[in-house]
Protein backbone atom coordinates (compact mmCIF):
# COMPACT_ATOMS: atom_id res chain seq x y z
CA UNK A 1 0.00 0.00 0.00
CA UNK A 2 1.40 3.38 -1.03
CA UNK A 3 1.39 6.02 1.71
CA UNK A 4 -0.38 9.17 0.54
CA UNK A 5 1.76 12.31 0.40
CA UNK A 6 0.74 15.94 0.79
CA UNK A 7 3.75 17.99 -0.33
CA UNK A 8 4.00 21.76 -0.05
CA UNK A 9 6.36 23.74 -2.28
CA UNK A 10 6.88 27.22 -0.80
CA UNK A 11 8.92 28.33 -3.82
CA UNK A 12 10.60 31.74 -3.22
CA UNK A 13 8.41 32.58 -0.27
CA UNK A 14 8.97 32.58 3.46
CA UNK A 15 11.04 34.10 6.24
CA UNK A 16 11.77 32.71 9.70
CA UNK A 17 8.42 33.99 10.95
CA UNK A 18 6.71 31.78 8.35
CA UNK A 19 7.82 28.66 10.20
CA UNK A 20 5.06 29.24 12.75
CA UNK A 21 2.71 27.85 10.07
CA UNK A 22 4.24 24.42 10.67
CA UNK A 23 2.68 24.38 14.13
CA UNK A 24 -0.76 24.76 12.59
CA UNK A 25 -0.10 21.86 10.24
CA UNK A 26 1.25 19.52 12.89
CA UNK A 27 -2.04 18.05 14.10
CA UNK A 28 -3.28 17.23 10.58
CA UNK A 29 0.12 15.68 9.87
CA UNK A 30 -0.55 12.93 12.41
CA UNK A 31 -3.11 11.33 10.09
CA UNK A 32 -2.82 8.50 7.58
CA UNK A 33 -0.87 10.58 5.05
CA UNK A 34 2.71 11.83 5.01
CA UNK A 35 3.23 15.61 5.00
CA UNK A 36 6.20 17.31 3.36
CA UNK A 37 7.13 20.99 3.32
CA UNK A 38 9.82 22.30 0.95
CA UNK A 39 10.78 25.82 2.04
CA UNK A 40 13.43 27.99 0.38
CA UNK A 41 17.01 26.84 1.02
CA UNK A 42 17.52 29.59 3.61
CA UNK A 43 14.90 27.96 5.84
CA UNK A 44 15.64 24.24 5.43
CA UNK A 45 17.75 23.94 8.59
CA UNK A 46 15.42 26.09 10.68
CA UNK A 47 12.36 24.27 9.36
CA UNK A 48 13.93 20.92 10.17
CA UNK A 49 14.38 22.08 13.75
CA UNK A 50 10.92 23.60 14.01
CA UNK A 51 8.88 20.86 12.38
CA UNK A 52 7.29 18.11 14.40
CA UNK A 53 8.39 14.57 13.65
CA UNK A 54 5.27 14.14 11.54
CA UNK A 55 6.33 16.77 8.97
CA UNK A 56 9.19 16.02 6.60
CA UNK A 57 11.33 18.84 5.21
CA UNK A 58 12.75 19.01 1.71
CA UNK A 59 14.69 21.24 -0.65
CA UNK A 60 13.41 22.74 -3.89
CA UNK A 61 16.45 21.91 -6.03
CA UNK A 62 20.03 20.71 -5.81
CA UNK A 63 23.17 20.79 -7.93
CA UNK A 64 24.32 17.64 -9.68
CA UNK A 65 27.82 17.97 -8.17
CA UNK A 66 28.62 17.14 -4.57
CA UNK A 67 30.74 20.29 -4.19
CA UNK A 68 32.75 22.76 -6.24
CA UNK A 69 32.90 26.23 -7.73
CA UNK A 70 29.17 26.71 -8.22
CA UNK A 71 28.38 30.04 -6.57
CA UNK A 72 24.85 30.25 -5.23
CA UNK A 73 24.04 26.57 -5.74
CA UNK A 74 23.25 23.97 -3.07
CA UNK A 75 24.30 20.34 -3.21
CA UNK A 76 22.17 17.38 -2.22
CA UNK A 77 24.59 16.63 0.61
CA UNK A 78 24.15 20.15 1.96
CA UNK A 79 20.37 19.72 2.02
CA UNK A 80 20.75 16.39 3.80
CA UNK A 81 23.14 17.97 6.30
CA UNK A 82 20.61 20.74 6.96
CA UNK A 83 17.93 18.20 7.84
CA UNK A 84 16.15 17.64 4.53
CA UNK A 85 14.93 14.18 3.59
CA UNK A 86 13.40 15.11 0.22
CA UNK A 87 14.21 17.35 -2.74
CA UNK A 88 12.00 18.57 -5.60
CA UNK A 89 13.67 18.23 -9.00
CA UNK A 90 12.65 19.12 -12.54
CA UNK A 91 9.94 21.60 -11.58
CA UNK A 92 8.67 23.46 -14.65
CA UNK A 93 9.84 26.76 -13.16
CA UNK A 94 13.38 25.38 -12.96
CA UNK A 95 13.14 23.92 -16.46
CA UNK A 96 11.89 27.25 -17.85
CA UNK A 97 13.67 29.89 -15.74
CA UNK A 98 17.00 28.05 -15.60
CA UNK A 99 16.88 26.20 -18.91
CA UNK A 100 17.08 22.79 -17.23
CA UNK A 101 16.69 19.80 -19.53
CA UNK A 102 15.80 16.19 -18.81
CA UNK A 103 19.47 15.23 -18.76
CA UNK A 104 20.15 17.87 -16.09
CA UNK A 105 17.27 16.60 -13.99
CA UNK A 106 18.50 13.01 -14.32
CA UNK A 107 21.98 13.98 -13.09
CA UNK A 108 20.52 15.86 -10.14
CA UNK A 109 18.32 12.90 -9.30
CA UNK A 110 21.35 10.60 -9.18
CA UNK A 111 23.14 13.09 -6.92
CA UNK A 112 20.15 13.27 -4.60
CA UNK A 113 19.96 9.51 -4.34
CA UNK A 114 23.67 9.35 -3.60
CA UNK A 115 23.10 11.77 -0.72
CA UNK A 116 20.19 9.72 0.61
CA UNK A 117 17.36 12.05 -0.38
CA UNK A 118 13.95 11.05 -1.67
CA UNK A 119 13.27 12.80 -5.00
CA UNK A 120 9.98 14.39 -6.01
CA UNK A 121 10.48 14.57 -9.76
CA UNK A 122 8.16 16.86 -11.72
CA UNK A 123 6.82 16.35 -15.22
CA UNK A 124 4.21 18.30 -17.15
CA UNK A 125 3.13 19.76 -20.46
CA UNK A 126 2.54 23.32 -21.65
CA UNK A 127 -0.84 24.60 -22.81
CA UNK A 128 0.35 24.48 -26.43
CA UNK A 129 1.38 20.84 -26.02
CA UNK A 130 -1.96 20.00 -24.39
CA UNK A 131 -3.93 21.67 -27.17
CA UNK A 132 -1.84 19.82 -29.77
CA UNK A 133 -2.76 16.51 -28.06
CA UNK A 134 0.91 15.86 -27.27
CA UNK A 135 0.52 15.49 -23.51
CA UNK A 136 1.30 11.77 -23.22
CA UNK A 137 4.24 12.01 -25.63
CA UNK A 138 5.71 14.84 -23.56
CA UNK A 139 5.17 13.04 -20.24
CA UNK A 140 6.54 9.79 -21.62
CA UNK A 141 9.67 11.51 -22.88
CA UNK A 142 10.27 13.29 -19.58
CA UNK A 143 9.89 10.05 -17.63
CA UNK A 144 12.26 8.19 -19.95
CA UNK A 145 14.97 10.85 -19.91
CA UNK A 146 14.65 12.37 -16.41
CA UNK A 147 14.29 9.23 -14.29
CA UNK A 148 17.56 7.29 -13.82
CA UNK A 149 17.80 3.53 -13.61
CA UNK A 150 17.50 2.32 -10.05
CA UNK A 151 14.22 4.04 -9.24
CA UNK A 152 12.12 2.50 -6.48
CA UNK A 153 9.23 3.52 -4.30
CA UNK A 154 11.79 4.25 -1.59
CA UNK A 155 13.70 6.91 -3.52
CA UNK A 156 11.28 8.40 -6.05
CA UNK A 157 7.96 10.24 -6.19
CA UNK A 158 6.61 11.53 -9.51
CA UNK A 159 4.55 14.73 -9.59
CA UNK A 160 2.44 15.55 -12.63
CA UNK A 161 2.12 19.32 -12.88
CA UNK A 162 0.57 20.61 -16.10
CA UNK A 163 2.41 23.89 -16.62
CA UNK A 164 -0.75 25.67 -17.70
CA UNK A 165 -2.46 24.85 -14.39
CA UNK A 166 0.28 26.04 -12.01
CA UNK A 167 -0.86 29.13 -10.16
CA UNK A 168 -3.53 29.91 -12.77
CA UNK A 169 -6.60 28.54 -11.08
CA UNK A 170 -7.15 26.27 -14.08
CA UNK A 171 -7.38 22.57 -13.29
CA UNK A 172 -7.56 19.66 -15.75
CA UNK A 173 -10.69 17.57 -15.64
CA UNK A 174 -10.56 14.47 -13.48
CA UNK A 175 -10.58 12.40 -16.67
CA UNK A 176 -7.49 14.27 -17.93
CA UNK A 177 -5.70 13.82 -14.60
CA UNK A 178 -6.61 10.15 -14.51
CA UNK A 179 -5.42 9.57 -18.07
CA UNK A 180 -1.97 10.98 -17.28
CA UNK A 181 -1.62 9.19 -13.93
CA UNK A 182 -2.69 5.85 -15.38
CA UNK A 183 -0.24 6.40 -18.25
CA UNK A 184 2.62 7.17 -15.85
CA UNK A 185 1.84 4.08 -13.77
CA UNK A 186 1.88 1.90 -16.87
CA UNK A 187 5.18 3.37 -18.07
CA UNK A 188 6.82 2.84 -14.69
CA UNK A 189 5.60 -0.76 -14.52
CA UNK A 190 6.84 -1.46 -18.03
CA UNK A 191 10.31 -0.04 -17.35
CA UNK A 192 10.93 -1.10 -13.75
CA UNK A 193 8.63 -4.06 -13.30
CA UNK A 194 5.22 -4.35 -11.74
CA UNK A 195 6.44 -4.29 -8.14
CA UNK A 196 8.55 -1.14 -8.41
CA UNK A 197 6.14 0.49 -10.84
CA UNK A 198 3.29 0.15 -8.40
CA UNK A 199 5.34 1.34 -5.43
CA UNK A 200 6.24 4.79 -6.78
CA UNK A 201 3.83 7.44 -5.55
CA UNK A 202 2.23 9.70 -8.16
CA UNK A 203 1.18 13.20 -7.12
CA UNK A 204 -0.94 15.76 -8.91
CA UNK A 205 0.02 19.44 -8.76
CA UNK A 206 -1.48 22.56 -10.28
CA UNK A 207 -3.96 24.85 -8.50
CA UNK A 208 -4.83 22.26 -5.84
CA UNK A 209 -6.93 23.79 -3.08
CA UNK A 210 -9.38 22.77 -0.39
CA UNK A 211 -12.36 23.10 -2.71
CA UNK A 212 -11.09 20.58 -5.30
CA UNK A 213 -8.81 18.33 -3.25
CA UNK A 214 -11.37 15.64 -2.45
CA UNK A 215 -12.36 15.27 -6.10
CA UNK A 216 -8.73 15.08 -7.26
CA UNK A 217 -7.76 12.54 -4.59
CA UNK A 218 -10.52 10.21 -5.78
CA UNK A 219 -8.89 9.91 -9.23
CA UNK A 220 -7.17 6.66 -10.19
CA UNK A 221 -3.47 6.49 -9.30
CA UNK A 222 -3.41 9.90 -7.58
CA UNK A 223 -1.43 9.31 -4.38
CA UNK A 224 -1.42 12.91 -3.16
CA UNK A 225 -0.56 16.41 -4.26
CA UNK A 226 2.31 18.82 -4.77
CA UNK A 227 0.83 22.12 -3.63
CA UNK A 228 2.21 25.60 -4.23
CA UNK A 229 0.54 28.73 -2.90
CA UNK A 230 -2.04 26.86 -0.84
CA UNK A 231 0.75 25.31 1.25
CA UNK A 232 2.07 28.61 2.59
CA UNK A 233 -0.60 28.97 5.27
CA UNK A 234 -1.83 26.26 7.61
CA UNK A 235 -5.40 27.48 7.16
CA UNK A 236 -5.19 26.66 3.44
CA UNK A 237 -3.03 23.53 3.58
CA UNK A 238 -4.65 21.70 6.49
CA UNK A 239 -7.96 21.10 4.64
CA UNK A 240 -5.98 19.58 1.77
CA UNK A 241 -4.09 17.31 4.18
CA UNK A 242 -7.37 16.32 5.83
CA UNK A 243 -8.92 15.50 2.45
CA UNK A 244 -5.95 13.27 1.68
CA UNK A 245 -6.16 11.62 5.10
CA UNK A 246 -9.79 10.83 4.37
CA UNK A 247 -8.89 9.37 1.00
CA UNK A 248 -6.21 7.22 2.63
CA UNK A 249 -8.47 5.79 5.31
Amino acid sequence: MRTKLAAGNWKMNGLKASLSELEGMAEAATGASEVLICPPATLVAAASGAASGDIAIGGQDCHASASGAHTGDVSAGMLKDAGATYVILGHSERRTDHDEHDEDVRAKCEAAWEAGLMVVLCVGESLEEREASNTLDIIGGQLAKSVPDGATGHNLVIAYEPIWAIGTGKVPTTDQIGEVHDFMRARLEKRFGEGVGRSVRLLYGGSVKASNAEEIFAVSNVDGALVGGASLKAADFVPIIEALNAAAS
